[in-house]
Formats: C-alpha cells, structure tokens, sequence
C-alpha cells in the first residue's frame, strides 16, 4: 500500500516504482506462504482451489520459468480497482493476525487472501512468474550463504599480467605529516590521502576498502588502475569495466557507506547490514559485471573491509593480505612475516 501510494503522489518520478512493486508482492507472497508452512497447508493447494472459481479464466501455456514444460494460467475476468484490492488484501491480513489458528475461519482466511492477492497481481498488470522469480534471487542472493566455486571470477579469462594478484600483501604507512601512503612489492602506489574532514575519523585508511573487494569480490576498477592491471585485451571491457566512471562509482560507493558506518561505529560488534543499505549498493552497480556478486557476498566483503579498517586506524598502519582464493582479507601490524 505504502509503495502505490508514493506511485499516486510522485507518478512518474517515481523511477523505482515497477521493481518496488515486484519486490513487494513477492515479499507477501512469502510472507503468506510462511504463514502456511506454520499452519500445515500446502499453499499450492490453496491457489489451486481458489482458481477454480468462476472469476478466473484457465489455460495451459509455455512456462517462463526455466526447466518447466508448460504453465497452469489463470486469468482473473473482473476490473475490480488497485485501491480497494489492496484494502481487502490489508483487512484479511488484519484478521488472519486475529483469529485462532487452528479455527475453521482461519482456513477461509487463508484462501480469501490468496483469491485476493492473485487478484491484486492482475490489477497491477505484474507477471507472477517474474513476481516469484525475483522474489527466489533476492533470497537466495541476500540470506543463503555462497559457494566459493560458484562465485564469479571477473579475471579468469585474461592474461596473468591484467589480472588482479591472486594474493598481495599491501602495506598501508603513516607518513609525517599525518598522510597515509600505500605501498606494494615495494613501490608507492596512489597518492598520500589525508581524512580531508575537520573531524578525524581515519578516512584516510579507506583504501582498506579497494583491497577487500578486490580480494573478495574479485573487482575494484581503482586498485586495478594503480597498479596497472587494467585488462586492455579487451578494448571494450577495458573502456566500461575498468574505466574513469566505474571508478568514480567504486570511489563514491565506498565514501556513502563509510559514512553510514561512521554513525554506527564503524560497523563494529555488528553481524550484518541493513537490506537498505545493500538495496542501494545494488543499484550504485547495476549494468555493470560486479552486480553479479550476490548481497551475502558484498556484505561479506564490506564486514571484513571494515574489520580490517578498525585495525588499521587503531595502529595508524599496517599491512593487508588479500587472497582472491579464498576470498579473505586480513590485517598484520607493520614489520610481521608474511603469512
């Protein structure tokens, strides 16, 4: 109700509008079947009964989803609106949080909310299978954890010399004038960076960030410029992937959540991250190769970045060891073997 409200107050300004309302009937519809788990119904036997009725029109298709030979499709005849539609879907949901589960009227509840809600899907012109579709990724690519042989590996068809290294040390120096300077087989790489704020709060250590994506989600356009691994093979991935403008976007992305992290203590004795958050990251990289890699896994990468981070800024320096096999990042205190 929330998001077609905004769509009647912003219309076409509000851009998001398509993928909100697809994320939102896909999160009801697994809220509703959660609901039917916990109560013992079989919530395919509910949409089966319920399409039965003479409101809908049935037919057998070709399937959108992958693997499936064909499609049971039920069309729904009435032109009932949006407004009233979501009100009924509200009122039933308010009563089935009301009544004892084990009550015959539960069981009506049950199937006047999925009448309702087919109904509703209709109204909004959605197709349910892209509904269900979306809804299983977002699932699977928030909450389930990865495998590390099924992550993409953005490098693997290059030459070893454009590709990232597969394990580096970095070692991050605190210089005179309160600059930080990185340093790499050796050589100084980057500029000196500064916290470039009044209020000292370690920023300067942010390139702790670019390592742990680079290590974890094999991607960082900045890290991959400085020391020269751009991947010039392919002039075309060379241009969009490794360029001035997904640098910009790498640079900007890791500034907006440092300063989200800044007001939360730098994510310290935290375990996870808001969706929110993550939703927005997901758009920041949206058409390029890296939107591949799943929330979990960012959020990964973004913990242990800032984990790193907070070792780094406690000791003012320090050496971070990346390794793209087992995508991990760590941090040694200054002048400790490498291992």
């Amino acid at each position: 109700m929330a998001t077609e409200k905004k769509y009647r107050r912003e219309e076409k300004a509000y851009a998001g509008y398509r993928d909100d309302l697809i994320e939102e009937l896909g999160d009801t519809l697994w809220y509703f079947n959660a609901l039917c788990n916990r109560l013992n119904y079989e919530i395919q036997n509910i949409f089966s009964s319920e399409i039965r009725s003479e409101i809908y029109r049935n037919i057998q298709v070709a399937s959108d989803p992958p693997h499936s030979p064909n499609s049971h499709i039920a069309i729904v005849g009435d032109n009932t609106s949006i407004d009233e539609l979501l009100l009924k879907l509200g009122q039933t949901t308010a009563s089935l949080a009301t009544v004892n589960r084990h009550s015959q009227t539960t069981s009506d509840l049950l199937y006047v909310f999925a009448n309702q809600y087919m109904r509703t899907v209709k109204a909004v012109g959605m197709p349910f299978a892209e509904i269900v579709c979306r809804n299983v990724e977002k699932v699977r690519g928030r909450f389930l954890e990865f495998n590390l042989a099924d992550l993409p590996d953005f490098d693997k068809d290059f030459p070893a010399e454009e590709r990232l290294p597969e394990r580096f040390h970095v070692e991050i120096i605190q210089c005179s004038e309160g600059q930080s300077r990185m340093r790499w087989n050796g050589v100084f790489i980057g500029d000196p960076l500064n916290d470039s704020i009044m209020d000292s709060d370690g920023y300067r250590f942010h390139d702790v960030f670019h390592l742990s994506y680079a290590a974890i989600l094999h991607w960082s356009p900045i890290f991959r410029r400085l020391i020269k691994r751009r991947r010039k093979s392919r002039p075309e991935i060379n241009q969009t992937e490794d360029g001035g403008r997904t640098r910009v976007i790498e640079e900007g992305l890791s500034a907006w959540i440092f300063s989200r992290a800044k007001n939360q203590n730098f994510f310290e004795e935290q375990e996870s991250l808001s969706f929110d958050l993550l939703k927005v990251l997901q758009g920041f990289v949206q058409g390029y190769e890296v939107e591949k890699c799943s929330l979990r896994l960012w959020e990964y990468a973004i913990m242990e970045g800032y984990k790193v981070f907070r070792e780094m800024r406690k000791n003012k320096e320090g050496v971070v060891i990346g390794d793209r096999s087992t995508r991990t990042i760590k941090y040694k205190p200054m002048g400790t073997t490498k291992s």
